[in-house]
């Protein structure tokens, strides 16, 4: 009788220490792993990025040395980057990514940018219109479009967002244009339109620059202009401006982003301003992330 006593009270004793050691590798949410997990530990140590050699790759990788961080930044490509993101937040993960603005996911989720006290990734931007030399005398009307030009990352996200959920890249660009009627007649108020002039625009694969370029191309389309959109990577974009391979473009980010391109082809296109003022690179979380408000709070 003792020794069934006995046998029963070191069961029980088995099973609590069993119990006690499941519920010190389940946090607060459900979730398996340490209640005593750093952010750092949860994430792995990595910055989720996009393609490298990316202009915020590379600031973010700059940032990652300047502060000190134990972080390393994980390059992949817009889509993982910003997919990553969407399943993070599903369920409410931490994650840190590389982002810009403007951008379709500042409109689809709740996110903030993470202070940087040292301005590594430096100030905000402004999206240039580019145009090769002499466009001014060859299209005077098409120059004239290009140089009135000018929108809010506001526009610019809404175009971008359609697109994000399956519109066809020319109708949301339409869409926008159609709703924007008294923006779009201040790019081309008293200009004459034209018979089927060919213009070619270059643009870089970016959310931004598809929203952008589609929109100035369907307006210059409504004018009379024959339109030619051709996708490059950023150093060919602005080399085809420089050699008149392309007459113009609306995707210059500086002056941070493009401002080696800039000073290569200064004196060999002509820069008539921002056509988008505010753009921003820097890191990106969910506002849930309530305790994370610094690159500095990443610093461990």
């Amino acid at each position: 009788m003792f020794k069934n006593k006995k046998t029963i009270i070191i069961a029980m004793l088995v099973l609590l220490l069993a119990m006690v050691g499941c519920s010190g590798n389940t946090d607060k949410d459900g979730q398996e792993g340490s209640i005593d997990q750093t952010l750092g530990e949860s994430l792995d140590y990595k910055i989720i990025g996009i393609d490298a050699g990316a202009g915020v790759v590379q600031a973010a990788e700059r940032a990652v040395e300047e502060y000190g961080l134990k972080y390393t930044v994980q390059t992949s490509s817009g889509a993982a980057m910003t997919q990553a993101l969407s399943d993070a937040i599903r369920d409410e993960n931490p994650i840190i990514v590389t982002g810009w603005s403007p951008h379709w996911k500042f409109a689809e989720y709740d996110l903030k940018y993470l202070e940087d006290p040292k301005l590594i990734m430096g100030e905000a931007e402004n999206i240039h219109t580019i145009v090769r030399l002499g466009l001014k005398n060859d299209m005077p009307n098409a120059y004239e479009i290009l140089n009135n030009f000018y929108w809010t990352p506001e526009d610019m996200e809404s175009v971008m967002l359609e697109i994000y959920h399956g519109t066809d890249i020319e109708v949301a660009a339409q869409n926008w244009i159609d709703n924007n009627e008294d923006i779009v007649k201040e790019w081309t108020d008293g200009i004459s339109a034209v018979n089927g002039d060919s213009i070619k625009l270059a643009y870089v694969a970016w959310d931004t620059e598809i929203a952008s370029t589609n929109v100035i191309g369907l307006v210059l389309e409504d004018m009379g202009y024959d339109v030619t959109l051709t996708q490059v990577e950023a150093g060919p974009m602005w080399a085809a401006v420089a050699s008149g391979d392309a007459d113009a473009m609306v995707a210059a980010w500086l002056p941070g982003t493009h401002a080696d391109y800039m000073e290569s082809y200064a004196d060999e296109v002509e820069d008539l301003g921002p056509n988008l003022e505010g753009a921003k690179i820097g890191l990106v979380v969910p506002t849930y992330m309530e305790d994370v408000n610094s690159i500095e709070d990443l610093m461990e």
